[in-house]
C-alpha cells in the first residue's frame, strides 16, 4: 500500500503524473476482446489439417502429377478467406470496443477528467459512483457511504460497506455511494489481469455447435493418419506402383478432412459480429451469438429496456396532514443531501433544484436495500420502496399507491424514521408519495411484437412496484402481462420453479431473486437471455445464458454483457436474434454436406484395404465435388436467411441427409468396381463413373439441405449441375476425366443416374426415418 498521501483538493500534478508513467508506475490496458492480426494468421495457418494437406501435396509433388496438387489450392483459398473474414470483423470490433470502453473519472490539477483506464498511475485520485467497476487496487480517501460488490472476489453475493481508510480491491463494482479512490497497486501488481469479464464468476459452456464440429475433428485426427496408413501400406503390398499408391491415399485422406466445415464455421461467426458491428452491436463472445440465437426466453429488466430510462417526476402527493410546500421542500433537501446520481435521483434533482442542507449521515441508493436516506437538521429522512422501508406496508397507504401504479405511475414513499439502520429503517413515518413516470422507447411494441412471432417468451423483471410494471408491461404490448408477482411477498426460500411457471412480470425483485428466477427458467430446459443496464442486473445477467446491456448501462454491467447495443436502441435486438439464428441454422443445414465426403472417404478407405483394386479417385477429381457440389453453395447458402427458432438440428441433419448419400456413394462406387472388372474397364474410365455418380448423389444432397427453395437456391443449385457438367465436356484432361460422349459407357452411366435419385430418397426415407426415431432430439 502506498505510504504518499495525495490531495484530495488537487490530485496529482501533471509532472508527477509523468514521473510514474516513466518508472513504469502506469496501469495496463484492458485485454482485446480479439486475437491479435497475428494471432489470425498463425491460428489459420498453422492447423493440423494444414499440416497433414502439406505434407499430402509434399508426396504428390514427389510423384511428379503435378495436377494432383490443385487441391492445395483449394486449402489455401479457403484459409484466406477465412483469414479476410476474421480481420474484418477484428476491425470492426475493436472499433466499437474502443468507442465502448469504459472511462475512469480522475482528479488532476485539480480538475476531475475522463481518461482511459491505462492512463491509471500510482496515487492517482480516482472518483468512483454507483455503476462504476474499480480498475485498480485503492484505498478508501473519501465516501458518502460506498457499497461494494466484491463477489468476484471473495466468491460472496452480499454488499459490503466501504469506509475511509478501508482497501478496495480491483474489479469490484460499486453498488451504491461515491467517493474517491486513491490507487495503492497498478499494472502487474493489481488484479487488473483478471479485470477483463470480471463480474463473470464462471466462463458460460462452449458451443454447442463448436462443441460437435470439435468432437468429430479430434475422433478424424486419431482416424486419418492409421487409416492413411494402412490404405498405402495394403496398395503396395497389392503390387500397385508408388505413384498409383500415394494418389490413392492423397485422395483417401483429402477426402476425410471436412476443412470447409471449420472454415465455415468461424467465418460465418465472424460475419455475424461484422453484420451487428454495423447496427451498432458490439459482439463480446463470438459463441454469444449460438447462445442468443438459441433463446427461447427474454428476461426484461424495465429501465432501460423497456422504458427508455428517462424519468420524469410528476409531483409529490402529500400524506395525513403534511402540507405539500413542506413535503416538497424537504424533499429536496433529501434528495441534495444523499447527492445520489441514478436515474431517479437526477429526475428529482433536475425538478427540484440543489438546496442548502448539512447532512450528518448519508446512506445512498442501494439496489438490496431499495432505499436511500439522510440524517440532517435533526431529523432522518428515507426514500425508496414502501415494501422495503416498512415491517408491514399500512393498508391504506398500500391501497393507494396501488391505485397510483394502476394509473402508470412509479411510486416511492418518503418517510422520517429514528435511525437510518439496515436493511430497513426504524419506525418510518409516512410523508408523502413521489410520483415519477417513465416513457415507453420508440417502437418497442413492434419489437416485442416480433419476438412473440419468434416463439420468444417475454418475462419482466424489476425492481419497482409490479402493478407499475405490469401497466407498462400491458402498454408495451407483452403477452400475460396481468400475471404479476410482488418478489418481496414471497419469503427467504421461494419456489422459484412455481413462480416461473405462474408469473409473466415480477416486481419488487432483489438482484439475488433476479439470478433465482433466471436459473429457474434454465431449470425448465429454457436457454434465457436477460437485458439490464445497471448494477442490480448483474447477477442475472452473469446467471443468464446470454446478456445485453444497454449502452447507457454501468460500466461493470457492459464489461459482464456478451452484447452492448451501443446506441441503446433495444430494437437492435431484432437483428441481434436474426443473425445468430441466420448463422446457427444455415452451419447445421449445410453441414451435412461436408460430412458426406468425410463418411465415403472413411468407408471406403476401410473397404478398399482389404480390396484387390485401387482406391477409385485421384485427388485432382475431387475437386469438382468439393468446390461445386459443397464449398462454393455452402458459401452462399450461409448468407440466406433463415430465422426460425434453433431446434439443435445439427446431427439430425446429418443422419437424414449425410449417411443416406455417403450410404449410396458407397454403393455405386462398389457397382461400378464391379462392373468394371465385368467388362475389363480402366482406372481411369471406373474413376470418371465414380465422379460422375458421387457427384450427382452429392447434388440431389445439396437440392435437399438447400430446403425450402427459392429462385436463387434454383439457380444455385442449376449452375453448379451445369459447371459439374461443364467439366466433363470441357476440363475433362485436368481432372483426368474421360470422355463420356460414347454410346458404350452411357449404357452403363446412364441407368446409374436415373437411378440415383430414388434410390437416395429410398434410403432417406426409409434408413433416416428408421434411426431418427430411435434417438430423442434436444
Amino acid at each position: 500500500m502506498t505510504e504518499r498521501t495525495t490531495s484530495l483538493e488537487q490530485g496529482l500534478t501533471a509532472a508527477e503524473v509523468q514521473a510514474r508513467i516513466d518508472a513504469g508506475q502506469q496501469n495496463e490496458p484492458l485485454p482485446p476482446l480479439t486475437r491479435s492480426t497475428k494471432q489470425i494468421f498463425r491460428d489459420n495457418l498453422l492447423t493440423l489439417f494444414n499440416l497433414i494437406n502439406v505434407i499430402l501435396g509434399g508426396l504428390v509433388f514427389f510423384t511428379g502429377s503435378y495436377k494432383n496438387l490443385l487441391f492445395l489450392g483449394v486449402i489455401v483459398m479457403n484459409t484466406a478467406i477465412g483469414i479476410f473474414q476474421e480481420l474484418r470483423s477484428k476491425r470492426q470490433v475493436d472499433k466499437l470496443a474502443i468507442l465502448s470502453a469504459a472511462k475512469s473519472q480522475l482528479l488532476r490539477d485539480g480538475q476531475v477528467t475522463a481518461h482511459d483506464q491505462a492512463d491509471i498511475v500510482q496515487d492517482e485520485v480516482i472518483q468512483v459512483t454507483r455503476g462504476d467497476q474499480l480498475p485498480v487496487d485503492g484505498l478508501v480517501r473519501e465516501t458518502t457511504g460506498l457499497e461494494v460488490d466484491e463477489s468476484q472476489i471473495t466468491g460472496e453475493a452480499d454488499p459490503v460497506i466501504k469506509g475511509v481508510g478501508d482497501a478496495i480491491v480491483s474489479g469490484s463494482v460499486i453498488l451504491g455511494g461515491h467517493g474517491l479512490i486513491q490507487a495503492t497497486a497498478v499494472g502487474h501488481g493489481s488484479f487488473i489481469k483478471q479485470l477483463a469479464r470480471s463480474a463473470k464468476s464462471n466462463r458460460r459452456t462452449t458451443s454447442q455447435l463448436l462443441t460437435i464440429i470439435n468432437r468429430i475433428i479430434k475422433i478424424l485426427t486419431i482416424t486419418i493418419i492409421p487409416l492413411g496408413a494402412a490404405l498405402f501400406i495394403s496398395t503396395l503390398l497389392r503390387g500397385e506402383s508408388q505413384t498409383r499408391a500415394i494418389l490413392g491415399t492423397v485422395a483417401a485422406m483429402v477426402g476425410m478432412i471436412p476443412e470447409g466445415l471449420v472454415l465455415l464455421t468461424s467465418v460465418a461467426l465472424a460475419a455475424g459480429a461484422f453484420t451487428l458491428g454495423r447496427h451498432q452491436v458490439l459482439v463480446r463472445e463470438l459463441p454469444a451469438i449460438e447462445a442468443l440465437a438459441r433463446v427461447d426466453v427474454l428476461c426484461l429488466d424495465k429501465t432501460g429496456t423497456i422504458t427508455s430510462g428517462q424519468l420524469k417526476f410528476d409531483h409529490v402527493e402529500p400524506w395525513a396532514t403534511a402540507s405539500a410546500d413542506k413535503v416538497t421542500a424537504t424533499l429536496a433537501q433529501v434528495v441534495t443531501a444523499i447527492n445520489d446520481d441514478n436515474e431517479t435521483a437526477q429526475a428529482l434533482r433536475t425538478a427540484l433544484g440543489p438546496t442548502k442542507v448539512t447532512a450528518t449521515k448519508v446512506l445512498p441508493f442501494s439496489s438490496a436495500r431499495k432505499w436511500s436516506g439522510a440524517s440532517f437538521d435533526g431529523q432522518s429522512v428515507v426514500i425508496g420502496a414502501p415494501e422495503f422501508i416498512y415491517q408491514t406496508v399500512p393498508a391504506d397507504l398500500k391501497q393507494r399507491i396501488q391505485q397510483l401504479a394502476q394509473q402508470g405511475f412509479r411510486v416511492l414513499v418518503m418517510a422520517r424514521v429514528s435511525q437510518l439502520t439496515t436493511p430497513k429503517p426504524t419506525d418510518p413515518t409516512t410523508l408523502g408519495l413521489i410520483l415519477i413516470t417513465d416513457e415507453l422507447r420508440p417502437h418497442v411494441k413492434n419489437t416485442f411484437g416480433y419476438f412473440a412471432n419468434q416463439d420468444v417468451a417475454l418475462k419482466v423483471i424489476s425492481g419497482d412496484n409490479p402493478v407499475t410494471v405490469a401497466s407498462i408491461a400491458d402498454r408495451a404490448g407483452i403477452a400475460g402481462a396481468q400475471q404479476l408477482i410482488d418478489m418481496s411477498t414471497v419469503g427467504t426460500s421461494p419456489d422459484y420453479d412455481q413462480l416461473v411457471a405462474d408469473y409473466t412480470v415480477f416486481g419488487r425483485v432483489t438482484p439475488q431473486q433476479k439470478a433465482g428466477l433466471i436459473n429457474a427458467y434454465q431449470t425448465a430446459g429454457h436457454t434465457v437471455a436477460m437485458t439490464g443496464d445497471g448494477v442490480n442486473d448483474l447477477l442475472a445477467m452473469r446467471q443468464s445464458d446470454c446478456s445485453i446491456a444497454m449502452a447507457t448501462g454501468s460500466e461493470a454491467t457492459k464489461s459482464l454483457a456478451d452484447f452492448v447495443l451501443l446506441e441503446s436502441n433495444f430494437d437492435a435486438m431484432i437483428q441481434v436474434l436474426n443473425e445468430g439464428r441466420r448463422v446457427i441454422n444455415n452451419i447445421e443445414r449445410v453441414a451435412a454436406l461436408y460430412l458426406i465426403k468425410t463418411m465415403y472417404s472413411v468407408a471406403l478407405t476401410l473397404i478398399f484395404v482389404f480390396m484387390s483394386h485401387s482406391y477409385p479417385f485421384e485427388p485432382i477429381q475431387l475437386t469438382p465435388i468439393s468446390s461445386l457440389m459443397v464449398g462454393i453453395p455452402t458459401f452462399f447458402l450461409a448468407l440466406q436467411p433463415d430465422y426460425t427458432r434453433i431446434t439443435g438440428r445439427f446431427m439430425k441433419q446429418v443422419m437424414e441427409i449425410a449417411v443416406p448419400a455417403a450410404i449410396c456413394v458407397v454403393g455405386y462406387i462398389l457397382v461400378i468396381d464391379m462392373l468394371g472388372t465385368e467388362f475389363q474397364l480402366d482406372f481411369t474410365v471406373t474413376s470418371t463413373l465414380n465422379v460422375l455418380m458421387t457427384g450427382i448423389i452429392s447434388l440431389n444432397a445439396l437440392l435437399i439441405a438447400a430446403r425450402p427453395l427459392n429462385r436463387f437456391k434454383i439457380g444455385l443449385v442449376a449452375a453448379m449441375a451445369s459447371l459439374f457438367v461443364v467439366c466433363f465436356l470441357f476440363a475433362g484432361k485436368i481432372f483426368s476425366l474421360v470422355n463420356l460422349l460414347d454410346w458404350h459407357l452411357a449404357m452403363i452411366y446412364l441407368p446409374l443416374m436415373l437411378s440415383a435419385y430414388p434410390v437416395f430418397i429410398g434410403l432417406q426415407n426409409g434408413l433416416g426415418k428408421r434411426v431418427l426415431s430411435k434417438i430423442r432430439w434436444k
